[in-house]
């Protein structure tokens, strides 16, 4: 695909034009009354790494299920290769040599990576002779595309980047000579993510064309050759990714102008809020999913818990908040201390001040079905400000409830609004504006962007930043290594449950994290004095 400046919609091909392996026109689909895709039309160059952004909601990942076959479209045609094409389910899909690796890996943990691989594509008569003839093919894919996996390991002792490798493998191994990849790099350490792109750009060189869609701009600028954006829907701007970039993309993407750094100011560490000592968290088979952990965070200051999801964050959260008990060591809460013959509970926690923003937020942060007043007091509802007489006061709640609205920019700022109908950013907001609005001594926040468009990252992490400065405690836990770099002023690393070890903020670099959260880091007598390696 050429590049254009300002209009969105196929660009024009002449007789030199690069061939095209997609080229969807005019593609429209609604579910109900929302529209997720309007007459959005798309031109994919073959042998290319083509990426796609948006914002929550803006239809990327449903144009792509359109392409996959799990949805039809309400209107418009797909060419695949120069051939209109009909995509009904996916068989059609993989027929047209399209194949797609799914965020959240479709593998059978009991399955052998070569069982895997063949699993529904089996030839023959006879197993064995399947067998016999995947396991070529396999060694063929590996040895062409340097997608080396054991074919006889089982799923379930890989890791997760080698997991990646055989959806891949997958697809390969069906034909395909289209990958769409959705958000590849979620659950992968850079140095796996790094691995993952010179893999992309391998199957580029032999001729294969990838979508991308990912909302990590920084690897849009990286890896891709083209970059779509849209928009509520619709597409809205291609660039060449040569002659774009982060702030461009970012701007297109939420339709004004935006900041893609953070600016603060150094931090002002004062008394300690938070001391966690030895503290170790079992699950119920006994196995310690927090080992040994502990840390210590100050007011005016926030501690970044950086580590590949699985690694004890979150249990360590839940403990943190009293949704479950310790089984050895101690946390303080300024005069409180709470052991595992001592336990809090969450509403204890609050009355502390210590607040808390779950991981999953509709499980934990909100109730869907109340409307969002409702969810603007959860854990809060007894406070003696909302209540009349001996009972709650909800106009003096909604009432509290718009404020918060306005004040933390959370749309509409509508409070009889059921909460489920808020989109994921403006759910977070509600939640953060919860917890902040009470000016809590120590925050505990779990993935606090997950899922939450650009626009909305930009604010939340200038409120979490805000609160710090007033003097704040804030204990952040993400997977998202880039705004643990952001915001954190240390870094501590998880590993199996244990911290590894301890990272000034300001000397982090992504590679050296990248090692400790693979437990594959090892000091040397050069090594920086702000960087500490912890025993695992």
């Amino acid at each position: 695909m050429t590049s254009s400046t300002d209009d969105a919609g196929v660009q024009p091909g002449g007789s030199n034009s690069p061939p095209v392996a997609i080229e969807l026109q005019g593609i429209s689909k609604a579910f109900g009354l929302v529209q997720a895709n309007k007459d959005v039309s798309i031109r994919v160059e073959a042998g290319t790494i083509h990426g796609i952004v948006g914002e929550n909601g803006a239809g990327k990942s449903t144009l792509m299920s359109i392409l996959y076959g799990f949805y039809e479209a309400d209107a418009g045609t797909i060419q695949i290769d120069g051939k209109q094409v009909q995509i009904k389910n996916s068989n059609d899909a993989i027929a047209a040599g399209i194949g797609m690796v799914h965020q959240h890996f479709m593998l059978v943990d009991t399955f052998t990576v070569l069982e895997n691989v063949m699993m529904g594509a089996e030839s023959g008569a006879l197993l064995r002779d399947s067998v016999v003839a995947a396991r070529a093919e396999l060694e063929r894919l590996e040895s062409e595309y340097g997608l080396h996996v054991d074919p006889d390991a089982l799923a379930s002792e890989l890791p997760v980047g080698q997991l990646q490798r055989v959806e891949i493998l997958k697809a390969l191994y069906r034909g395909a000579r289209i990958l769409i990849l959705d958000e590849p790099t979620g659950v992968l350490t850079p140095q796996e993510a790094e691995q993952l792109f010179r893999i992309l750009g391998a199957l580029k060189d032999q001729g294969v064309t990838i979508v991308l869609i990912t909302h990590k701009l920084r690897e849009i600028m990286d890896v891709t050759d083209n970059v779509e954006v849209m928009r509520h829907g619709q597409m809205v701007a291609h660039r060449k990714t040569s002659e774009t970039d982060k702030g461009e993309l970012a701007e297109l993407m939420v339709g004004r102008k935006m900041r893609t750094d953070l600016q603060k100011q150094d931090a002002n560490p004062g008394e300690t809020a938070l001391i966690v000592e030895n503290l170790t968290v079992r699950d119920s088979y006994g196995i310690a999913k927090v080992d040994n952990v502990s840390f210590e965070v100050k007011t005016g200051e926030i501690v970044g818990i950086a580590g590949v999801s699985g690694n004890g964050q979150s249990e360590l959260l839940e403990a943190l908040s009293g949704i479950t008990g310790l089984d050895e060591g101690r946390i303080v809460y300024g005069d409180r201390e709470v052991t595992p013959s001592a336990p809090v509970n969450p509403e204890e926690v609050r009355k502390l001040s210590v607040a808390h923003v779950p991981e999953d937020r509709q499980k934990l942060g909100l109730v869907t079905d109340f409307p969002a007043w409702e969810s603007s007091i959860l854990g809060y509802h007894r406070d003696e400000a909302l209540q009349k007489g001996l009972f709650l006061d909800p106009e003096i709640v909604k009432t509290q409830c718009v404020s918060l609205m306005e004040q933390f920019d959370v749309r509409p700022p509508t409070p009889d609004i059921k909460s489920a109908n808020f989109s994921g950013g403006n759910q977070q907001k509600l939640i953060l504006a919860r917890e902040i609005d009470r000016n809590p001594k120590v925050l505990l926040v779990g993935q606090p962007t997950r899922g939450v468009d650009i626009g909305a990252i930009e604010f939340i992490h200038r409120q979490l930043v805000d609160l710090r400065d007033k003097g704040g405690a804030v204990l952040l836990i993400s997977v998202e290594l880039d705004e643990v770099m952001t915001l954190a002023d240390r870094i501590l690393v998880m590993f199996e449950g244990r911290i590894v070890a301890e990272v000034a903020g300001d000397k982090a670099d992504e590679k050296t994290l990248g090692l400790m959260m693979a437990n594959a880091f090892s000091e040397t007598p050069s090594s920086d004095e702000n960087v500490s390696g912890a025993s695992a």
